[in-house]
């Protein structure tokens, strides 16, 4: 038998599974994968109910419902000021996956380099390596995840197409500062590049960090890709909505890879996702303010549990650091064991890199978009565990 994709073949289980399963088996708090442990909104799945039941429940136009699209394009005049035509620079997806991989292939040639800042999350090298481009990374330096200028400057050369920015970052919690977002634009347009930006976490920034979208820089509005996500905004990752905001141009060769992937995405739900993003200014508020009552939560519960705790302005996540704890085994080994012996999960952070033996070795992802109540029986657990180690 021929091979199949050298790239998609030759993946392992991802993390996620791993870890997800063994969480499972040992009855664990799953505190590794990203999604919130509630059903969502009940207005917003109100209004899908009745859209699913009036209608239309057929193919709707390729690149999305108009009412989601005008949404869109008003969502981000309303944030970010960004005048968008509805029509022409804006695309609905099956969820911000697919947006990613439409983005990829609808820009990226054999050849190609395309520039990754690490810990980057699992889809980006393989969409990219499968269409034949070169993945370039970038560490960012813990315990800040500062971006290291030089390199970035370095990972720049006339081969590269194009930097793939995760911003608010999984699994960091970064969120890019001005300063580091103008020093990646002044490359771009050295380099003449473009930019995909992975924002779905744009609505999940806390106090004292504010998300500023690389569109909105100057020379950025004509190179930049800005993906979005319903499902990280309103709490639903299983509805799989996700939206590409972009110049005609640029945006024209990823519809064209979009319409021969999912070529349309559920009616009904974008019309739901098309009516929450007209809520008013204290939706996107008390959603912000509550994870960020659920990071202090969880950040207090791991310190007490004798781990130290790194910052986060945003997204679901927090990592954190075991070697207070006297732990001197991998990452990889610290998550399976508080999944097997403290019955919490994590991910580790090392996955998130191309290179695992070059990644820190010494941090563990938690996710923090529970139930207070699960929140505080993982910290419980942990705090057991952790004392049981040190009898």
């Amino acid at each position: 038998m021929r091979a199949a994709s050298r790239v998609f073949a030759g993946l392992g289980t991802t993390i996620f599974t791993t870890m997800s399963a063994l969480a499972a088996e040992h009855g664990a708090i799953n505190l590794g994968q990203g999604f919130p442990d509630d059903e969502g909104p009940d207005d917003i799945r109100a209004v899908a109910a009745r859209a699913i039941m009036d209608g239309p429940n057929q193919y709707p136009p390729m690149m999305g419902m108009p009412a989601l699209r005008q949404a869109v394009a008003a969502a981000n005049r309303r944030f970010y000021g960004l005048d968008i035509d509805w029509q022409s620079e804006v695309m609905v997806t099956s969820g911000a996956t697919e947006a990613l991989a439409d983005c990829l292939m609808g820009l990226l040639n054999p050849g190609d380099e395309a520039i990754l800042i690490e810990p980057a999350y699992d889809s980006y090298r393989p969409i990219i390596e499968a269409v034949g481009a070169k993945v370039v990374t970038v560490a960012l330096e813990p315990p800040h995840w500062s971006l290291p200028l030089q390199a970035l400057e370095a990972a720049f050369s006339d081969r590269t197409k194009l930097i793939l920015l995760n911003t608010p970052m999984n699994p960091t919690g970064k969120v890019f500062a001005r300063a580091e977002l103008e020093a990646i634009a002044a490359l771009m347009i050295r380099h003449d590049a473009y930019a995909v930006c992975d924002e779905v976490y744009e609505h999940l920034v806390f106090s004292g960090a504010a998300h500023i979208p690389l569109m909105t820089l100057p020379g950025m509005r004509e190179r930049t890709l800005r993906i979005g996500s319903a499902g990280k905004t309103f709490s639903l990752t299983g509805w799989r909505i996700g939206y590409v905001t972009g110049p005609a141009a640029l945006l024209a060769p990823v519809a064209k890879t979009h319409q021969f992937v999912t070529f349309t995405t559920p009616p009904p739900l974008q019309l739901a996702i098309a009516w929450g993003l007209e809520q008013d200014d204290a939706y996107f508020a008390s959603l912000a303010a509550s994870l960020e009552a659920k990071r202090d939560r969880l950040a207090k519960g791991l310190a007490d549990a004798g781990l130290d705790v790194l910052p986060t302005d945003g997204t679901y996540f927090i990592s954190a650091d075991f070697r207070a704890l006297g732990f001197n085994g991998s990452d990889d080994d610290f998550c399976r064991e508080i999944t097997v012996k403290a019955k919490v999960s994590a991910i580790p952070v090392s996955a998130f890199y191309a290179d695992p033996a070059k990644a820190p070795q010494h941090l563990a992802r938690f996710c923090f978009c529970k139930q207070d109540a699960v929140l505080d029986e993982a910290s419980a657990r942990l705090k057991v565990w952790a004392k049981g180690r040190g009898a």
